[in-house]
């Protein structure tokens, strides 16, 4: 059978044309939304992505961030001229001549991929803006068909975006959604995670392994495969050196550079500076109206209840929505808090925190506790054996095999059981050794823990904030959370009665022990270890308080009364619970180092109580503000009384309690501050300001029975005061800080008298009850 001509001509243009005619058709049907709806003009201007919200210091430093998905978003401007030659040099070359499609890249794709056969030879013929769109709206498929429908797809919405934004807003965007691997989303996370550095500040080879990772994250990975991250680089390096954007003598130099990730630091939720007051802050953040069922007691309550209703950042995302009416959520809306922290007084407290606890207190500890032969003070065994099951049905350990259907003595059997573990260590922050869960939670229970915070008192901003000795190991936050015996530095507040109702610094009370009746045929006599040579005699208060005498204090609380000291504290920006007891006057009472710290800058206020305020404003992924927040202020007690007491207080570390912070930390400048330290020395206080700076710390352990076995070593002079005084030594060091020991607390106008009534001799504080 013979074909004709004309029928020969006719098939041959049918296959010629039919793959066109395929492709419109399949345009059409894509367009058309048959395949799947396409990205409206909408979508494009607001592309949804999980971004991270920035926490952002008083001084402009990034302090973490809150995200499922660690991206936060730059602009072109901030990106270096690095990081674009590279990428277009390496990704697509034709970006600024083509419109979202490269031609010239497909046919080259068809004839050596399709024609040719080299599937290597190819490339993938995708340009930055179709790889853009993949990134924005669709998750790359590994079905042949999907994959092909998906193509066509990211054709149509590159040219939508190329329609929509400018060609620098295009590789803004796509650094930005780019995956660089270890848990860096966007070019902004990577240059943090992989060098610290912005991505304005990086160098050609620095910004050639980024690039270099945008194809494979983990096989081009710098810390896990260095070889072929050595080499990727290098491709890259060619590459820019190729299209002229650095010299073939630039290119062979830098070629020979080793990769250098001594930086590098995954970003996760305990890296960072101060995890701690990320955490506090996310969790105020996130608060939910306060349900009485869910407190122990009713003033905790009443304080988060009047939180909720008159501070507009508690609970800030339930109260707040975005424009589409849902709320906010800190975790992927790529919000920027701006806090009131500066980073450099927080390096400093943490700091001080290490040098102290690290390097003297624990190994002073550990030492007492190997001589002692026992870890845990005054209990029985059986009180012994609680305290550990408790914390093994406490561990991830413990939930993970119940969870499992273990038995319970099959779980505590393997509590007895050596294992590889990883635990904290002073020394490397980590340590990796071989011993029984038993074992580790005796470890832990042994380590000494610590919380600090420091307040601008004019201001109430706090400034730096650590709620304890390493967060990824330590969750509970021991400034926020935490509540401990305050010991001696209720003492302030108590003598704050007695200036306010007219007694001076040198007024005198007699050093008798006091018998104070509290209920009928029943009396508190508290004890004191203030010298022999002292006692039955008068004694001025500011000698009183700088030697800690429990005997004045507790004459005190029988002139003014339990709950006289109470309304006190509570003036003063103390909300937990107090017992209108007696020995409340010696600090029986558990309470916050944030709120004792609030308390105490209400001293060096002039005695006005500025609640500690952390955040002074909150913006969107564009930088509109959202939200602005004022401290909250009140006047607690006369500038006249504030002043007297912070002569009594200086006192304190002049001549008392407090003097090796003279004696080792800082000579000069104007200090008051008061010591504590709680029954059988469970709990280590010292409370600090100086007129522009107000610092508390606390040192103990987890378990109250767990404590050094005597005042020298665990008293707050000795467990707390250090960790103040080497803050604030490189605070008054560090002159940017606006921290001076020439700073002075104002006198007012109607204090005529200095008050220099007595001193008190170095051996008269060597028992005293701190």
């Amino acid at each position: 059978m013979k074909i004709s001509k004309t029928k020969i001509i006719k098939w041959c243009w049918i296959v010629f044309c039919a793959p066109f005619a395929l492709l419109i058709l399949m345009i059409l049907l894509v367009m058309a939304g048959v395949f799947g709806s396409l990205p409206s003009f909408k979508d494009l201007e607001n592309p949804q992505r999980k971004l991270a919200t920035s926490i952002i210091s008083a001084d402009g430093v990034t302090l973490g961030t809150f995200h499922i998905e660690n991206r936060s978003p730059v602009n072109y401007e901030d990106l270096s001229p690095n990081l674009v030659n590279a990428l277009i040099s390496t990704e697509d070359i034709r970006f600024y001549s083509h419109s979202g499609i490269d031609f010239s890249s497909l046919a080259r794709v068809f004839v050596k991929t399709i024609i040719g056969g080299n599937r290597a030879g190819g490339g993938g013929g995708s340009t930055i803006t179709q790889q853009l769109a993949l990134n924005l709206f669709s998750e790359r498929s590994t079905n042949k068909i999907k994959r092909t429908i998906q193509k066509l797809q990211e054709w149509i919405t590159a040219v939508k975006i190329e329609r929509s934004y400018t060609k620098e807003e295009i590789i803004a965007m796509y650094f930005n959604t780019v995956p660089f691997g270890s848990n860096a989303f966007g070019i902004r996370a990577a240059s943090q995670t992989f060098f610290k550095k912005n991505p304005a500040d990086l160098n050609i080879q620095e910004a050639a392994i980024l690039v270099g990772l945008v194809n494979g994250p983990t096989m081009y990975s710098p810390v896990r495969n260095p070889e072929r991250a050595f080499k990727r680089r290098n491709h890259v390096i060619s590459q820019m050196n190729k299209y002229g954007f650095i010299s073939q003598t630039e290119s062979d130099s830098i070629k020979n550079i080793p990769i250098d990730m001594s930086k590098y630091s995954q970003q996760d939720h305990t890296s960072g500076q101060a995890p701690y007051f990320r955490e506090m802050l996310k969790r105020v953040m996130n608060a939910k109206k306060p349900v009485q069922g869910n407190y122990n007691n009713d003033a905790d309550f009443q304080y988060d209840l009047y939180q909720w209703e008159n501070n507009p950042l508690y609970g800030w995302c339930n109260k707040n929505t975005k424009s589409n009416g849902e709320n906010y959520n800190i975790d992927r809306d790529g919000l920027k808090i701006y806090t009131t922290i500066d980073s450099r007084m927080q390096l400093y407290a943490e700091q001080a925190i290490e040098e102290h606890l690290g390097k003297d207190l624990q190994p002073k500890f550990n030492k007492e506790i190997k001589t002692r032969k026992q870890l845990f003070t005054d209990l029985s065994k059986k009180e012994i054996d609680n305290i550990i099951t408790i914390a093994i049905k406490q561990s991830d350990r413990y939930r993970e095999m119940s969870k499992a259907g273990y038995s319970y003595s099959e779980i505590l059997k393997s509590f007895d059981e050596p294992v590889k573990m990883t635990v904290f260590s002073w020394e490397k922050g980590s340590k990796d050794t071989v011993m029984t869960p038993r074992d580790s939670i005796l470890y832990y229970k042994s380590l000494l823990r610590a919380g600090f915070m420091a307040v601008e008192p004019q201001t109430g901003h706090i400034k730096a904030y650590v709620g304890g000795i390493n967060f990824k190991y330590f969750k509970y936050d021991a400034v926020y959370q935490g509540k401990r015996q305050v010991g001696s530095t209720i003492k302030p507040f108590l003598y704050t009665l007695a200036m306010q109702e007219g007694y001076d610094p040198c007024s005198e009370l007699p050093c008798v022990q006091p018998r104070i009746e509290y209920r009928p045929g029943e009396f508190w006599e508290p004890k004191s270890t203030t010298r022999e040579e002292h006692r039955g005699k008068m004694m001025t208060l500011k000698k009183a308080l700088a030697l800690s005498d429990n005997w004045i204090s507790g004459h005190l609380i029988e002139i003014f009364g339990p709950q006289a000291l109470v309304d006190m504290c509570h003036r003063m920006g103390i909300h937990s619970y107090l017992d209108a007891v007696h020995p409340l006057c010696l600090g029986s009472a558990d309470i916050s180092p944030f709120e004792m710290v609030g308390a105490f800058a209400t001293f060096a206020n002039k005695g006005v109580y500025v609640e500690p305020f952390f955040v002074t404003r909150i913006e969107d992924s564009k930088g509109n503000i959202i939200s602005t927040f004022m401290p909250e202020s009140r006047e607690a007690i006369s500038s006249e009384t504030a002043y007297l007491m912070l002569n009594l207080m200086q006192s304190v570390v002049n001549h008392g309690t407090a003097r090796r912070l003279r004696t080792l930390y800082i000579p000069e400048g104007q200090i008051a501050g008061k010591t504590g330290t709680s029954n059988s020395q469970s709990d280590g206080w010292f409370m600090g300001t100086m007129p522009k700076l107000t610092g508390g710390v606390w040192v103990g352990c987890e378990d109250r029975s767990v404590h050094f076995s005597n005042l020298a070593l665990g008293g707050g002079s000795n467990m707390a005061l250090p960790v103040w005084g080497l803050f604030m030594k490189k605070v008054l060091n560090d002159n940017r800080l606006n921290v001076s020991k020439n700073d002075v607390f104002e006198k007012p106008a109607n204090i005529t008298f200095d008050f220099d009534c007595d001193t008190v001799d170095t051996a008269d504080t060597e028992n005293a009850d701190i």
